[in-house]
């Protein structure tokens, strides 16, 4: 079955700073939505540095608060990522994000780069029902937040919706039940794609250098190492059973250590170099246009 072969029943809205589409089998009621509203502002509410009232802005003095229910899951994917990149990727880059512009103002005015915490394990954990920052520090989760966020949506709509069903959160993306054709925007050229990916029972989630980008050279994607953005790399797609997997794999991509982490997972990936080079996984089963 294919998407355009049945009337897809559609709900957009803008959750989190992005657009949300999701489509159905069957539409959904107001107690779907609702119950689907309550779980994004819940993790909001527990993981996002850009509301005063969150259970991470609370925490950025340091001090220990009743761990959310993915801490857990979330600092243990931030420790393999850690370790696949050699320190690239870290939970707490949020003040390196801040200090570069992409602060909870959006002041986009940048105050220069700063390393984020290498003893990060050391400051951070979620242990005994407890999450606990032993200095002051931004927790960021933006490297598997999102992702893992598109599941918790996937999970509350499963056994309320009869047939296929697809979650998109703008790059991150979650099927069940059909199959869907996905494009791969150019990072250089949001009108075109350099690909297709076909995927069924899957989730594909992508990041690129051209989203959330500012000022001289700035965007999103930092090296924790250095507080700078990644140069080598402009775009990564990655597919993976879940969704919160499959963005941890995107996020590593834009580092040497990227494939080793996907193939650990089972993920399949391609990705492009800033000179328009593009690579790919052995598996991979994209349609890439030349």
């Amino acid at each position: 079955m294919t998407a355009a072969a049945v009337p897809a029943q559609r709900w957009d809205f803008e959750a989190i700073g992005t657009s949300w589409r999701i489509d159905s089998a069957t539409p959904l009621g107001e107690e779907d939505r609702a119950a689907v509203s309550a779980v994004i502002d819940a993790f909001d509410r527990e993981w996002s540095r850009f509301r005063a009232d969150s259970v991470v802005c609370g925490l950025a003095s340091g001090g220990s608060v009743p761990a959310p229910a993915d801490a857990g899951d979330l600092l243990g994917v931030y420790a393999a990522l850690d370790d696949a990149t050699a320190g690239a990727v870290n939970p707490l880059v949020g003040d390196a994000l801040a200090r570069r512009g992409y602060d909870a103002d959006y002041s986009l005015r940048d105050r220069g780069p700063q390393a984020a915490p290498v003893d990060w394990r050391t400051v951070l954990d979620a242990a005994g029902g407890r999450l606990t920052l032993r200095r002051p520090a931004l927790i960021d989760i933006g490297a598997a937040g999102k992702g893992r966020l598109v599941d918790l949506v996937l999970a509350v709509l499963r056994p309320r919706v009869t047939g296929w069903l697809v979650v998109d959160a703008s790059g991150d993306l979650a099927v069940r039940g059909i199959r869907q054709r996905i494009a791969l925007e150019h990072p250089f050229d949001a009108t075109r794609a350099i690909g297709i990916w076909s995927i069924a029972d899957a989730a594909l989630c992508a990041s690129a250098v051209n989203r959330r980008a500012w000022g001289d050279g700035l965007h999103h994607v930092l090296d924790a190492r250095t507080g700078q953005p990644v140069r080598s790399y402009a775009a990564t797609w990655a597919v993976a059973a879940d969704a919160m997997t499959a963005d941890a794999v995107a996020t590593a991509l834009f580092f040497d250590g990227g494939p080793r982490f996907a193939a650990d997972r089972d993920a399949s990936w391609v990705r492009m170099r800033t000179d328009g080079t593009v690579e790919w996984s052995p598996d991979c089963e994209a349609e890439l246009f030349s």
